[in-house]
């Protein structure tokens, strides 16, 4: 299996990096190259993962594909149709569910403490958020050659065992998908 990587470079979405380092066949996209490359990649691929910052309309470009704004966009949405694709970025769900996508994906995932805060919570930790991002990519990593119906439902079983003492884990692990 062809897998390609689209995880725009970004300090604060390093710990993603985890999710696919052991991964033997890939393509990784930071940034460098134009909207355009990335949809070329895309058709060439069996698997898609898209990692970093997002909103609902896609994931975010940071500055790395050209003046993209958005990698990830309506206009991605026909090359993803028929691939094995992982959607992890804040409200990606709604990205997956508007335009009936199918894959394994997150809803808002609160991956630093001003999240949290915009989020309701109070008193949160960076130690609290830091555990919850790495357990979340380390456990992903862990399944990730696996199809990705089992990697979801690893994922929601293991992440999950952390959820009583984490409320960063409770609210994400709240957000995980698949369809």
């Amino acid at each position: 299996m062809k897998t390609l990587i689209i995880h725009p470079k970004d300090k604060t979405t390093t710990f993603l990096r985890s999710m696919y380092k052991d991964i033997p066949y890939k393509t990784i996209i930071t940034g460098g190259c134009t909207y355009n490359d990335v949809v070329e990649e895309i058709k060439t691929h069996n698997r898609i993962i898209m990692c970093g910052h997002g909103c609902p309309v896609g994931l975010f470009g940071v500055g790395q594909f050209n003046n993209c704004g958005l990698v990830i966009n309506s206009n991605t949405v026909q090359y993803l149709r028929g691939k094995e694709n992982i959607f992890i970025w804040c409200n990606s769900d709604k990205f997956v569910e508007k335009y009936d996508l199918e894959g394994f994906y997150s809803g808002m995932f609160i991956s630093e403490v001003g999240e949290s805060m915009m989020c309701g919570f109070r008193g949160i930790t960076q130690s609290q958020v830091s555990s919850s991002n790495y357990t979340f990519s380390e456990i992903v990593g862990k399944h990730i050659d696996k199809p990705l119906e089992e990697v979801y439902e690893n994922v929601k079983d293991e992440y999950g065992i952390l959820c009583d003492t984490n409320p960063i884990v409770q609210y994400n692990h709240d957000r995980l998908y698949f369809s």
